[in-house]
């Protein structure tokens, strides 16, 4: 699935983000190229410099941007084949403090995913859920659905493009941020 593709990663330097790209250089040598996009300047600083000093670093590329700017999304998904859409808010109590831009990231954010995705012929678009989008009892779950909903219902605005989206659910992990 992944010989010769090129990648990219939206909150790639997030928890998740960070050890699948991990995963993805250990166990597929093949890979041509992954793009770590996220709006973290110092989280791409010190992931870059931890891929410094190995062959791994002529496979990474690192992309500042907010998956809520589509302009720059367009720019970033040229030429990729697989996009993993990692980047969301996901805390909680963030999220109620400030409903609007949990709803630009998560809602809007996916929108532009999908969108970009499916105008740069992408192939495969792999979007994480949360447990917390099953039976939602805050906006943050809520938002996840709603996002999870917009993913799924790619396949009827795709047209001719032969993008697969798909969403898999992703339930709280220990040492992670979120």
């Amino acid at each position: 699935m992944f010989k010769n593709k090129t990648i990219l990663i939206t909150g790639g330097t997030g928890s998740f983000g960070r050890r699948f790209t991990r995963t993805l250089l250990d166990k597929f040598k093949n890979i041509k190229k992954i793009i770590i996009f996220s709006r973290d300047e110092l989280k791409q600083f010190e992931m870059s410099n931890q891929y410094k000093l190995t062959p791994y670093i002529n496979k990474l590329r690192f992309f500042i941007g907010d998956i809520r700017d589509k302009q720059r999304l367009d720019m970033a998904l040229r030429d990729v084949d697989i996009v993993i859409h990692a980047a969301a808010l996901k805390h909680v109590p963030s999220s109620e403090y400030n409903p609007f831009e949990t709803i630009k990231t998560n809602v809007i954010g996916t929108q532009n995913i999908i969108e970009s995705s499916i105008e740069n012929k992408v192939s495969k678009l792999i979007s994480l859920s949360t447990d917390k989008a099953s039976s939602p009892i805050n906006l943050y779950g809520a938002s996840k659905l709603v996002a999870d909903k917009i993913a799924v219902g790619a396949e009827y605005i795709k047209g001719k493009t032969k993008i697969t989206s798909t969403v898999v659910r992703y339930g709280n992990v220990m040492a992670s941020r979120g």
